[in-house]
């Protein structure tokens, strides 16, 4: 095994300070495993860490990439679930405090102590990896390793859908924000059984909004084009009594879009928010209270939702190949960045 290797390294926190840098390859403890990166999802996060527009902590230097696949190279001496060579897909939570109540509760991407891939420990941009074993899990047999690398996002909608929101069967959902994640929480809201799944975007999303329809999206709203609040009292009059959205999920990264949930929800409906936006809000939130809103926050996911997704994708249930926009080597990481930044790609995953 070489001593170093190409890594995607986020090495300080200014605009563009990102590059490609030969690093050392890391070592593991005994409760940990070695991956070799078979693929790493971009997210939208690795790009707004690329132009320095993140609203988290990050600790830098850190080599990028939280949403991977990879086959196990090397094991550590208390391992004993796993073998080498199987290819596995990895959670976010890269270091826990495993005695906190959450984390006992199975609650640990909540722990504000939670310490996560790509932004606070070293992540998967890179040939190989640092895994605790706890982490992993095997990809099933017949899930290729470039779409086993969007098993992340994957599992932050069904979070959002399936688990905090729990829509019912034949109800009227909306979706802000047709970027990966919106994409993905259409797809998951037409699995749990809605009757109506409206995506809402912009100009610039055109191309978007038409792969949401081929993922679940029963109606696409071009929010520049067209009064999206009357389309949708036009859809709710039809689908739902006319008194709006029973379920509005807020995928969009700005702050601003949770006043149009607001406008759009119908009384004693629920919104979760699940896209971040480091923007005051500038609005009342009255119409939460007059309305008798539920408003829930979602953030990332835990053991048992990356089960139940690995079983939607090996299923077929859960299609992601419209999303996949490009498979690339890690060298051309900079151009997948920048198609992803301008919308002109919607996921892309890298090979080291």
């Amino acid at each position: 095994m070489p001593a170093t290797m190409p890594a995607v390294v986020h090495y300080k926190l200014e605009k563009g300070a990102v590059e490609l840098r030969e690093v050392p390859v890391p070592a593991i403890g005994e409760r940990d495993v070695l991956l070799r990166v078979c693929g790493v999802g971009v997210c939208g996060s690795d790009v707004h860490q690329y132009h320095d527009s993140h609203s988290w902590s990050v600790r830098t230097p850190v080599i990028l990439g939280h949403e991977f696949c990879g086959r196990i190279e090397r094991l550590g001496g208390e391992v004993r679930d796993f073998r080498a060579g199987e290819l596995v897909v990895s959670e976010t939570a890269a270091e826990i405090d495993e005695s906190s109540p959450l984390s006992r509760a199975g609650l640990y991407n909540l722990d504000p102590r939670r310490r996560g891939f790509g932004y606070d420990v070293d992540g998967a941009m890179a040939r190989y990896v640092r895994v605790p074993a706890r982490c992993l899990h095997r990809v099933p047999d017949g899930v290729p390793p470039e779409i086993a690398a969007l098993t992340e996002p994957c599992c932050v909608a069904f979070n959002a859908v399936a688990v905090n929101s729990r829509p019912c069967a034949g109800e009227l959902v909306v979706v802000i924000g047709p970027g990966p994640i919106g994409l993905l929480c259409a797809a998951v809201a037409r699995l749990s059984g809605a009757g109506r799944v409206v995506l809402v975007g912009l100009a610039r999303d055109r191309a978007r909004l038409e792969t949401g329809r081929l993922v679940g999206a029963t109606d696409v709203i071009d929010m520049e084009g067209e009064d999206a609040g009357a389309r949708l009292a036009e859809i709710g009059g039809a689908f739902g009594g006319g008194l709006g959205a029973h379920l509005v999920i807020d995928a969009a990264g700005h702050s601003s879009t949770l006043k149009s949930a607001l406008d759009w929800v119908r009384p004693g409906g629920w919104i979760t928010k699940v896209g971040w936006g480091p923007q005051p809000l500038g609005f009342s939130l009255d119409p939460l209270v007059r309305k008798a809103v539920t408003l829930q926050g979602s953030f990332s996911h835990n053991w048992p939702v990356w089960e139940r997704v690995l079983e939607l994708l090996a299923s077929g249930r859960l299609d992601v190949k419209p999303l996949l926009s490009r498979v690339a080597p890690l060298s051309e990481w900079q151009s997948c960045f920048d198609a992803m930044a301008g919308g002109d790609a919607i996921k892309s995953v890298l090979v080291p």
